[in-house]
């Protein structure tokens, strides 16, 4: 039975610059993960497997592949109340700005959501990672008789100083909110955790930007257009005068917020028992059901620690500790290390790789004896034959037409042509 308590909110963010490349012409909910998902994949897929079916997607940037996915993917019974819609920014002759942030997005859809029956609204980012029965937070809102629940993650001092840090009282109601608080005032933001936290040294309680909020509460809210965002105006804000729920989560979960992080949490599928459990039956996660042959390896290939998506062709390749994505054609004789190869929307056809052939031009996928090591290839590309690309700490970071450097890591832009023998 549908959740029909439970109104759901998916923000798609904003400009997603710290994941550009990845973003100059797809929005963060729409980046590829995984070999074969994208990210905004993720939270709709924890409100299905916890029977909330009835979502909004509000976007603004390059948004016109996340739409083409959720409408190609996101098809519930025509006798069914679910559904998945997306919301875009819009101008009104009442409003002629654009999402000025994360609260100011759900102020101008507002007219939206008031029209379904919802006791709680449940707002979520589109770019994390983690896996979340969300009854069980909703159970502790409800039997609490909070206003507003926060889903609290417990961190160590190192990373507490890129969150939003929380204390909390005796019955989990956060009493006092700290923006990225500096090392010498952490002392102060102890929070009682579990015994399993406080043995690896996660004291510290940060917010991970999933909120509960009662529907008359937002509401009242969303009625002050001074408020821009939740988590540095609306939530410290309401310290004090609303009963705000710290919900304890201590299971995997990272923000994709840049491409270090999203690098790390994709080749971190391919671990013996990785964090993120993509073969869990109560968990699984949804896409788009494309009709695609199994993956074909011939010519001696080794893989090894690796991840490979349907409908691949690797031809006599090594490949190691990466992720191989849907489509993805690899030539003989080439090395595929730490990386991630996103894969191809299409098929080239024989009379096509015949003729390019002849006239010179790479096909679609990895070529003949290349060497790709600390890589992230976009969707789409052509790497030629003998192409090396050796990304690492000794790279500067840069930004080409073809490429951008960040961290180390070499991100080969979507439909990049790199011809034979190209270096990096």
């Amino acid at each position: 039975m549908i959740n029909k308590s439970t109104l759901a909110i998916i923000l798609g963010g904003g400009q997603g610059s710290r994941l550009a490349p990845l973003t100059e012409s797809r929005s963060k909910p729409a980046v590829p993960i995984a070999g074969k998902y994208r990210l905004v994949d993720i939270p709709i897929s924890n409100c299905i497997n916890s029977d909330i079916k009835r979502m909004f997607v509000l976007t603004q940037f390059n948004s016109a592949s996340l739409n083409q996915h959720i409408k190609n993917t996101y098809h519930f019974s025509h006798f069914s109340a679910a559904f998945v819609d997306i919301l875009a920014a819009e101008q009104t002759p009442d409003n002629p700005t654009w999402f000025q942030g994360t609260a100011d997005a759900v102020r101008q859809c507002m007219n939206h959501f008031m029209n379904h029956e919802f006791d709680y609204a449940l707002i979520l980012s589109g770019d994390q990672l983690y896996q979340m029965d969300f009854n069980e937070m909703i159970k502790a809102h409800h039997d609490s008789g909070a206003t507003i629940s926060i889903a609290t993650l417990p961190v160590n001092a190192k990373e507490a100083s890129d969150f939003g840090i929380l204390k909390t009282d005796s019955e989990n109601f956060i009493t006092s909110f700290i923006e990225k608080p500096a090392a010498d005032l952490l002392p102060q933001w102890e929070s009682e955790v579990s015994d399993d936290m406080k043995s690896e040294g996660k004291l510290y309680l940060a917010s991970m930007g999933i909120y509960i909020f009662n529907r008359d509460l937002l509401a009242e809210l969303m009625k002050n257009p001074d408020t821009k965002d939740f988590g540095k105006e609306i939530i410290p804000q309401a310290i004090g005068h609303q009963k705000i729920l710290s919900y304890q989560y201590e299971g995997y979960w990272t923000d994709i917020g840049n491409i270090d992080s999203f690098f790390e949490a994709n080749l971190g599928l391919t671990d013996d028992i990785p964090k993120f459990n993509l073969f869990d039956n109560s968990s699984k996660i949804y896409t788009r059901a494309r009709v695609l042959p199994p993956s074909k390896i011939t010519g001696s290939s080794t893989i090894d620690k690796s991840v490979v998506a349907e409908g691949c062709i690797i031809n006599g390749a090594t490949i190691e500790h990466s992720v191989v994505g849907i489509r993805s054609r690899i030539g003989y004789g080439s090395t595929i290390i730490n990386s991630y190869l996103m894969g191809n929307d299409y098929y080239q056809n024989i009379d096509e790789i015949r003729i390019n052939s002849v006239k010179g031009i790479s096909n679609i996928g990895i070529g003949e004896r290349c060497f790709i090591c600390n890589t992230i290839v976009d969707k789409n590309c052509r790497i030629g034959n003998d192409v090396r690309l050796s990304g690492g700490k000794h790279l500067e970071d840069t930004n080409t037409t073809l490429y951008t450097i960040k961290d180390g890591i070499i991100v080969v832009k979507k439909g990049a042509v790199l011809p034979d023998g190209f270096t990096v």
